[in-house]
Formats: structure tokens, sequence, C-alpha cells
């Protein structure tokens, strides 16, 4: 089974063009299988709720989005905030349904000059027919094969967005596979609790499965595992190697941050520039940290209110936002430890 996980900005009604709906959390998902060549494809659709009124849903469904779909109602600050956070994001593949509301009217021209700048001159153009977006994503599919399976040879990490105890399962994490694979009997560590456990079963898609991969959204049962240590938003990896006989030092797939030296590429539409003391937050893997700014003379150097957990292994971009700008999106980022 392929997975292709897609961020969607848009309305309820095109989303169920597109897919069923399965689940409300602060995301609405949506889920469409079709069989393609013998192999099952599903397209997982994860809108986010509140948005424009709040962020973080929106920068949660662009942690775990491979490709986009946005739905241009109109030319306004929410469209324009909405491409600079697919763009900051690194989702370079994407489809534009041009949707405007009875009476209204949106320049395709000005949306195309649009994209350019936020570097998503990749998208294509469709309209609400959700079978024409079904084939033009299933396409985008195909397309990332190679990506997938790269993804799938990484170290395991998944950020955790929920958990509980089920009767008679015991407790339960899930989260999308961000990379690497998760497998029945494996030993996991929770990180930064500091916490570990071993997998009991796993469930993808509802049905129970020994294995789960990267773009996966599983439900792992554990086993010796507290409660405790999945609180405040764990990241599951695979516990680092040290055996000294052989010399063989595997270090787990996450680093942690407490203070960060920040490359950041402000957005082309940014106007706002950071100062010393002001309050960032820095979204990563469903992570939503919050930081402030300590010096900028020579980089810009930030201070994490909470440990913030960056992939060792090919770390896709640092969303970095501030909530009081009028334009909250900063810009992508690269991050690197300060000792």
């Amino acid at each position: 089974m392929t997975v292709l996980n897609i961020a969607m900005a848009g309305s309820d009604e095109l989303a169920r063009e597109i897919a069923k709906p399965v689940d409300e959390r602060d995301v609405q998902s949506y889920v469409h299988k079709e069989v393609v060549d013998g192999v099952q494809c599903v397209l997982s659709l994860i809108r986010p709720m509140r948005y424009p009124e709040k962020l973080r849903p929106l920068l949660s469904a662009l942690s775990a989005g491979r490709v986009g779909i946005i739905e241009v109602k109109a030319i306004d600050a929410t469209f324009g905030e909405t491409l600079v956070a697919f763009s900051a994001a690194g989702i370079t593949k994407g489809i534009l349904v041009v949707n405007p509301d009875t009476g209204g009217w949106v320049d395709e021209d000005q949306v195309k000059k649009l994209l350019v700048q936020a570097g998503l001159d990749k998208w294509i153009f469709c309209t609400g027919d959700g079978l024409k977006i079904r084939q033009t994503l299933l396409a985008m599919m195909s397309e990332l094969e190679e990506e997938f399976a790269k993804d799938t040879a990484r170290p395991l990490v998944i950020p955790v967005d929920q958990h509980f105890n089920v009767k008679g399962i015991g407790l339960v994490a899930i989260g999308y596979v961000q990379s690497g694979v998760v497998k029945v009997h494996d030993t996991l560590a929770m990180i930064p609790t500091g916490g570990s456990g071993e997998v009991k079963s796993l469930q993808v898609m509802d049905d129970d499965v020994k294995e789960a991969r990267a773009g996966d959204r599983v439900g792992i049962a554990l086993r010796n595992c507290s409660e405790s240590h999945l609180v405040g938003g764990a990241v599951i990896v695979h516990p680092g190697v040290e055996d000294r006989k052989s010399g063989k030092s595997v270090p787990m797939a996450v680093e942690l941050h407490r203070v960060s030296k920040v490359d950041l590429q402000i957005s082309p539409f940014q106007r706002r520039r950071l100062e010393v003391g002001d309050v960032i937050h820095a979204s990563i893997d469903l992570q939503f940290v919050v930081g402030r700014i300590e010096t900028i003379d020579d980089g810009l150097v930030v201070k994490w209110e909470t440990p913030l957990l960056i992939r060792r292994d090919t770390s896709p971009p640092v969303v970095i936002t501030q909530l009081d700008s009028s334009l909250r999106i900063m810009g992508p980022a690269t991050l690197h430890r300060c000792e």
C-alpha cells in the first residue's frame, strides 16, 4: 500500500469531492483508496480546522503533507499567507483550484504571478472536479516513488500527536511515520522524555499490519511504556546503538536543540524584520516550539523554551513564524545546534 499525504487549504465541500471524511481533530482527514496497476494507493487529505484564525493546524497539515491543494476563493491576505506557508514547508508539488464564491471573481494571471513569487511555479491548475483532482494526485504519487523509497530507507521518526489507553490493548500512540519503518516487536525510544517501549501491535487505516513505513498514519500499541513518556509532543525513534566490541556507533535519528543558530530565508512577501528579544515559533515534524532571539549580529541565535527535535538525516525545512506579525510566516530555516 502506498500513501500520499496531501496538505489542503480549502473547503470541506471540495475535500468531499476528492475523498471521504474519516477523522476530525485540529485537522480534518479524508481518505480515498484506489487500486492502480495492482497496487493499493491511498490519497490522504489533511485539512486544517479553524484556519486562518489559528495558524498551528495549518502547520500540522504541512508537517505531514508531501503535496498540496489550495482552493482560491479570493486574492487576499489569507491566500498570500497560505502560499508563503506551503512554500516555506517545501511543498513544491501541488494543485490550485480557483473557485470564487458566487458573484466573485479571481484573476488567474495574478494567481500565477503570485505562485512564481512564492516559489510554487510547478503547481498545477485544476477544476473542482474530484475525479480530475484524484487523477492528478495519483500522477504526482507516481512521480514521487523514488522519494518515498528514500524516506523509507532513512532512520525512523514518528511525531506523536495523540495517545490514549485502550481497554484490552493498553497504551496506544498515534502519529505519521515521517521517515523509516517501524515493525512489531521493535524497541522504541521516546524523545525528549527519555522513555522506551516495545511495539506490541500496529494498525494502519484500521488494519492490523506487521510494519508501517514513511507516509503511514500508524497506531502503535506499546508494551512497557508509561503514558508520561508521550506527554508534550514526544517523537518516537529507534534507540541509538553503542557497541564497544565492534566499535559500531549509530546515534538516534533526532538531535535535541535548546539553542540554535537559525539560517532563515525570509519570505519575499515578508516586510517585518526580526530583532533581539523577539519571540518566534518553530514548526517541524508536528512540533510547535516557542523561542526567543538572543543575538542577530553574528547570525540569528534562538533559545527555545522547550527542546526542539531536529532530524540528523535530511531534515525538512523548519518553518519560522511570528504570531503577532500581519504575515505570520517568516520563512523556512535550517537549524544548527549551539553546544
